[in-house]
C-alpha cells in the first residue's frame, strides 16, 4: 500500500505532463466538421493565452525545482495550478479601470457640454466631440455616433449607450441626455455641467473605497510572498519537511495549501464589493417587474 501511492502520483503526473504538452502544441482545425457546442468554461480552459502557458511552465519549473529537493511528487501538480491561479488571486482587482472609465466619462460629459454652448443640436455635438473623446471611452462613444450615423433614434442609441458603460454613473449620463433630446431646451449644457459635477463626486468617493479595499489585497499579497519564501526556506532543512514525505504528509499538505487558497478566495470575495445597482437597461427592468 506504501508503494501504490507514489507509483499512482507518478502516473497522474506524467499523464498531467503529456496532456500539458499536447494541448500547448495545438491541433489542426477541420472547417468541414460540424461544431460542437462547449461551454463557456470548456472553452476558455481550451484556450489558454500566451501568458497563462508563460505561467502555467514557471510554475511546473517550480515544481519541479520543489520535487527534485523534497521529494513530493504532488509539487508537479500543484506547481502549475499555483503559477496560473495566485497572480489571479493576489490581483490589484478592475476597480481602478472603473474609476479611471468615470474620470474619462466626466471628462467628455463637460466637452459635451462646451460643445452644445455654442448652440448645435445634441447629435452634432455628440459626432463633435467623437475627435476628443478620452481613450477610456472611446469605444462606446464611437459605438454610439455610428448607431446615430446608422440612423438610430437618439433614445434608443443613448440607451444602448447605457447598457455599454454597465455602470450606475453612465445611467445618470445617458438619463440626462436622453431627457435632453426629448425636451430640446437651451438648458441641457447647464444639466450637463451639474450632471459633470456629480460624476466627479462619485470618482471621488469610488477612488476613496477602493484604497480602502486596496489595503487586505496587500495583506494578503505580502503575507503569500514571506509564507512561501519561510517554507522554501525550511524546505532545506530535511527534518523539517520529512513527516511531508509519505501518503499521508502529501495528503496533508495539499489540504493545507487548499485551505489557504480557500481563504484567499474568501478575502478576494470581501474586498470586490458589489456593483451599485442600475435603473436603466434589462436587468433593471426585469428587477422592477418582478
Amino acid at each position: 500500500m506504501t508503494v501504490l501511492f507514489p507509483a499512482l502520483g507518478g502516473a497522474l503526473v506524467v499523464a498531467g505532463l503529456i496532456a500539458l504538452l499536447v494541448g500547448l502544441r495545438g491541433s489542426p482545425v477541420d472547417e468541414a466538421a460540424p461544431r460542437r457546442r462547449r461551454s463557456r468554461t470548456v472553452a476558455r480552459l481550451l484556450r489558454l493565452d500566451r501568458r497563462t502557458q508563460v505561467l502555467a511552465l514557471v510554475g511546473l519549473a517550480g515544481g519541479i525545482v520543489v520535487w527534485l529537493i523534497t521529494g513530493w511528487l504532488v509539487a508537479l501538480v500543484i506547481g502549475p495550478i499555483a503559477g496560473i491561479g495566485l497572480p489571479v488571486l493576489l490581483a490589484s482587482g478592475d476597480g481602478g479601470a472603473t474609476v479611471r472609465k468615470l474620470e474619462a466619462l466626466e471628462e467628455w460629459v463637460r466637452s459635451l457640454a462646451g460643445v452644445l454652448t455654442v448652440g448645435v443640436g445634441l447629435e452634432e455635438a455628440l459626432r463633435m466631440t467623437l475627435r476628443s473623446v478620452p481613450d477610456a471611452i472611446r469605444p462606446e462613444v464611437t459605438t454610439l455616433v455610428a448607431r446615430l450615423r446608422a440612423r438610430w433614434g437618439t433614445e434608443a442609441a443613448l440607451r444602448a449607450f447605457a447598457d455599454d458603460l454597465d455602470d450606475a454613473t453612465g445611467d445618470v449620463v445617458s438619463a440626462s441626455l436622453i431627457l435632453g433630446a426629448r425636451r430640446r431646451g437651451a438648458g441641457l449644457a447647464s444639466v450637463l455641467e451639474s450632471t459633470a459635477q456629480s460624476v466627479a463626486d462619485d470618482v471621488r468617493a469610488r477612488r476613496e473605497i477602493e484604497a480602502e479595499r486596496a489595503g487586505p489585497r496587500s495583506t494578503a499579497r505580502w503575507v503569500t510572498i514571506i509564507t512561501a519564501g519561510v517554507l522554501g526556506v525550511l524546505a532545506l532543512t530535511g527534518d523539517y519537511i520529512q513527516p511531508y514525505s509519505t501518503p499521508l504528509g502529501q495528503l496533508l499538505i495539499t489540504l493545507f495549501l487548499g485551505a489557504y487558497v480557500g481563504l484567499l478566495v474568501l478575502m478576494r470575495n470581501m474586498s470586490k464589493g458589489a456593483p451599485l445597482p442600475r435603473f436603466m437597461g434589462e436587468r433593471a427592468r426585469d428587477g422592477a417587474r418582478s
